[in-house]
């Protein structure tokens, strides 16, 4: 039998790999988006990219064409920035130079709280050993994301934050807080805006774990499209299954389309 769940009245999108790879829209992506505006249907744009500060990800996303507010965008260290503030915190950072700039502000020198995201060459021997021993002093363990790979410029795969937040969490026996994708708060917060519950949203993304199982552990319905890191059998590799698998973002669109409005739209699980 198949599930059951309200109609779709909101809608996720992951950026890279779904809407562009690299600097090159993905073919069709501006013409889907256009529809999904069209149809009425609120957006909100999630990356997981710790590398880019939230200012140069929206001329980015603009100098492409793609018309972003900034309240459509939600990334993991505008979550981060906002837990440090709640919870009176300062952090220990070990983010790319560029990504800094996200966290400026007073807050102290005590660094009671290491913050990892995709660092690349920063991920020196020197500064993992730093972060390992602030929490062995105690600091919480933040981490802006845990993906295994991204979609590198080169169109090849490239290695991400998840190997060195699990390194860390081996050395020190403890687990990091993750605060991006696959984290059902991250997926909680990008809904709070859009006015629609989890049973009436979809997400798109080319991760089947971050993205999709992810979306789907929260309780919404989860897309996995066939660009970007996508690699073949990736669909049968998480339990449950996507709820649905389209060749790009202009077919994950149509299915979208076809199951928004008022009532009831079956989900099938393939």
């Amino acid at each position: 039998m198949p599930d059951e769940r309200k109609a779709i009245s909101g809608v996720l999108l992951d950026l890279g790999g779904v809407i562009y790879v690299g600097a090159t829209l993905v073919p069709g992506a501006l013409e889907a988006l256009a529809r999904l505006k069209a149809a009425g249907l609120p957006i909100r744009y999630l990356t997981n990219t710790t590398r880019t500060p939230r200012r140069m990800m929206l001329r980015k996303l603009h100098a492409m064409g793609l018309e972003v507010a900034p309240d459509e965008l939600f990334m993991p260290a505008l979550a981060a920035r906002q837990l440090l503030e709640r919870e009176g915190l300062s952090p220990h950072l070990l983010v790319h130079p560029a990504l800094e700039e996200d966290f400026e502000g007073d807050w102290g020198t005590c660094g009671n709280a290491v913050v990892v995201g995709d660092a690349a060459e920063g991920f020196t021997f020197a500064a993992m050993n730093a972060a390992f021993r602030a929490l062995m002093g105690g600091a919480r363990f933040l981490a802006l994301a845990r993906n295994r790979s991204f979609m590198d410029a080169d169109g090849e795969l490239s290695i991400d934050a998840g190997a060195f937040v699990t390194a860390l969490e081996y050395a020190t026996g403890r687990a990091a807080t993750v605060l991006g994708k696959p984290s059902p708060g991250f997926f909680a917060a990008a809904l709070a805006g859009l006015d629609c519950g989890a049973d009436q949203a979809v997400m798109v993304g080319d991760d089947v774990e971050a993205d999709v199982a992810g979306a789907q552990a929260a309780g919404i319905t989860g897309i996995l499209v066939r660009t970007g890191k996508y690699r073949p059998g990736d669909e049968s590799s998480v339990s449950p299954s996507p709820d649905a698998v389209a060749e790009n973002i202009g077919a994950a669109v149509e299915w979208i389309l076809a199951r928004a409005g008022p009532g009831v739209a079956p989900v099938v699980r393939i």
